[in-house]
């Protein structure tokens, strides 16, 4: 059906709430097109887009249809799945807690039991909640860092993760199957008296956090060092003040100033402009009372509290927003040596990490004799990777993370949680104060004994009708058209996640790769730097990853710097 025709039917559908209404009358033929062009892609990740009426658009429509794929495949399974029910959270954003009960209804229509929150939770509580209550899957409603106008909604699996392909597959056809409009749905009251509603909260809560404890280290130290050091926390207007704040108390961090104009949870997110830990902007007012209050280190949060950013003080008194990739280098080497010293360290630990993140991290893990595994893009194959260890005891898992600002300490999570290394780094801090010294001192010591390590994510943006097609294009043009060098440093290795080949283009050898398929070209430059270029799989985004080291801080940012002009050069 053309999206003019589809445009016709929501305008004329007698169910549409009075808001979507109201937007469809007043759409210009422009906004149509690009609401009823084609329909929200749903994938591993789930999905993600701008609130509003359309195919396109996050709706109670497209909410209900996403639900009606997941109740559909779970009508597949033995009966006692659909017992085993669904967790389901949300945070701040609009409409969040309207579509965390509209997914519950649709469940509730096939007998399925849902679990929703009293009110707003993290997405790591999420992930934990599904294994706690042994659902069989469960529902987060979040667009994560995304802006105001955005929602989305991710699905796990009955692991924690989120849902494998094979499972997601069969959600997205039966999602494409449901006519959106005539999807059956229990109300609040129904579903009660039919006991098909459990509403979740203090209970899970406190199993997470007593979890989270676990994530200390070394409890001297912060009985010491730790209880009267100042951090800065904010929440970015999130889930994630209630739950970090008792687990930094629960660990003995007894000097916690939450950011206070940013507390509230509020999806109109008033003081940033996006609220990404990853900007700079977005931690402005932390930085500020930080600088007030002399703080060690300021902790700030996405809305799903799933991603953890922070700006440590350097000699001159600013504060400094460290990358991911220094982050979790920071995090694994004070997690190795803790260990180390401890006698706790395993013989057979691994680090997981994937592909686009920096090999500063790996390096660190070769120091101490541990194991580095590389995934694909996503937290979901780190997921895999601690199941399999369980399962087969062939490596011990002791640290996972990806550049995006993404990690995970133990594995009762199973995806990014942001509260456990919230409370790791808190430690961390404290162990360097505990030496007279700061996080970033800390940062400059790893610098002068592994090397000068820079990374950077840039990333063209192509919204629109055309938009998938330009991506396309792009990618194809890299895979079609190897780059001889960038920055004047020669290629000598491409490794391409779709032909599943990695190519050494001195020796013209092609050796298979082991990953999953994935719309992912990496090249090995010849002295250890690498550029990867991939599709993002929730916007619409390519994306270009650099990684550099230098024996100075200037040699590397003068390469990378080299490399991104090589990369305008050929776009």
């Amino acid at each position: 059906m053309a999206w003019k025709d589809i445009y016709q039917t929501w305008l004329n559908e007698a169910k549409m709430p009075t808001d979507l209404k109201n937007e469809l009358v007043n759409m210009d033929e422009a906004r149509q097109e690009d609401a009823f062009y084609q329909p929200l892609s749903f994938g591993t990740a789930g999905m993600r887009g701008l609130l509003g009426a359309g195919i396109n658009r996050m709706n109670v429509f497209t909410v209900r249809q996403a639900t009606e794929g997941l109740a559909r495949l779970m009508d597949l399974q033995v009966e006692t799945v659909k017992d085993r029910g669904v967790a389901i959270s949300y945070d701040s954003r609009h409409f969040s807690r309207e579509f965390a009960f509209v997914a519950a209804g649709v469940l509730a229509a096939h007998g399925i039991k849902a679990y929703v929150f009293e009110s707003l939770r993290p997405t790591p509580e999420l992930s934990f909640a599904v294994r706690y209550l042994n659902a069989y899957a469960g529902i987060m409603i979040t667009a994560s860092h995304n802006p105001k106008e955005y929602n989305g909604y991710k699905i796990y699996g009955e692991d924690g993760g989120q849902m494998p392909p094979k499972e997601s597959d069969i959600v997205t056809a039966s999602i494409r199957e449901a006519d959106m409009f005539n999807i059956a749905m229990l109300s609040i009251e129904e579903m009660q008296a039919q006991g098909l509603l459990e509403i979740i909260g203090d209970a899970v809560d406190q199993a997470y956090l007593a979890e989270v404890k676990t994530v200390t280290i070394n409890q001297e130290l912060i009985d010491t060092v730790g209880k009267g050091m100042k951090l800065v926390y904010s929440p970015l207007h999130g889930t994630g003040a209630k739950i970090a704040g008792a687990a930094l108390k629960n660990a003995g961090f007894e000097n916690v100033l939450i950011v206070p104009e940013q507390a509230e949870p509020d999806g109109d997110f008033p003081t940033v402009k996006l609220p990404n830990p990853e900007d700079h902007a977005a931690l402005a007012m932390g930085i500020e009372l930080a600088k007030k209050e002399d703080a060690d280190v300021v902790i700030a949060v996405d809305p799903d509290a799933d991603r953890m950013g922070t700006a440590v003080r350097m000699p001159s008194g600013e504060y400094q927003l460290l990358t991911g990739n220094q982050i979790g280098a920071i995090l694994l080497n004070y997690i190795l040596t803790a260990k180390q010293n401890a006698g706790t360290l395993p013989a057979n630990g691994a680090m997981v990490k994937s592909i686009v993140s920096s090999e500063f991290a790996a390096d660190i893990a070769k120091h101490f004799g541990v194991t580095t595994v590389n995934v694909l893009t996503g937290f979901k194959y780190i997921a895999e990777q601690i199941e399999h260890y369980e399962q087969t005891n062939e490596h011990t898992f002791l640290f996972g993370f990806e550049e995006s600002y993404g990690y995970l300490v133990k594995g009762f999570v199973r995806d990014k949680d942001s509260v456990q290394v919230t409370v790791l780094l808190a430690e961390v801090a404290a162990y360097y104060k505990s030496l007279g010294k700061t996080l970033y001192d800390g940062l400059q010591e790893l610098f002068e004994t592994f090397g000068y390590y820079v990374e950077k994510t840039n990333s063209l943006t192509f919204a629109g009708i055309d938009g998938a097609d330009k991506i396309a294009a792009l990618i194809a043009k890299f895979r079609a058209e190897t780059p001889n060098e960038f920055g004047g440093v020669a290629v000598v290795k491409v490794e391409d996640f779709v032909a599943q080949t990695e190519t050494d283009l001195q020796t013209k050898q092609i050796t298979p790769l082991t990953l999953p398929t994935a719309n992912v070209i990496k090249y090995w430059l010849s002295d250890g730097s690498w550029v990867a270029v991939r599709p993002s799989g929730t916007e619409p985004k390519i994306k270009f990853y650099i990684g550099t080291k230098g024996a100075t801080a200037e040699l590397a940012d003068a390469e990378l710097a080299a490399i991104e002009q090589s990369i305008e050069r050929y776009l």
